[in-house]
């Protein structure tokens, strides 16, 4: 499992990677809140880091977006 991505190394992805980046942590997601609703999850902190990554890649698809409109 990855671990925490950074925002330059998001910037670097183009738009559709980042769509499928984000799907996979979504996935990963509902997997982790799975995992603690059944009392099987080890490393709670990973719940954090995957929401933080979600909302960093959408917030740079976000800016992506934006910018795409302008020119």
């Amino acid at each position: 499992r990855d671990e925490l991505m950074k925002a330059q190394e998001m910037r670097a992805l183009g738009a559709e990677e980042l769509a499928e980046r984000i799907e996979a942590l979504s996935r990963e997601l509902f997997k982790l809140r799975f995992q603690a609703h059944t009392k099987q999850l080890a490393d709670t902190s990973r719940l954090r880091q995957v929401r933080r990554d979600i909302a960093r890649a959408k917030t740079i698809l976000h800016e992506m977006q934006s910018q795409a409109e302008e020119q």
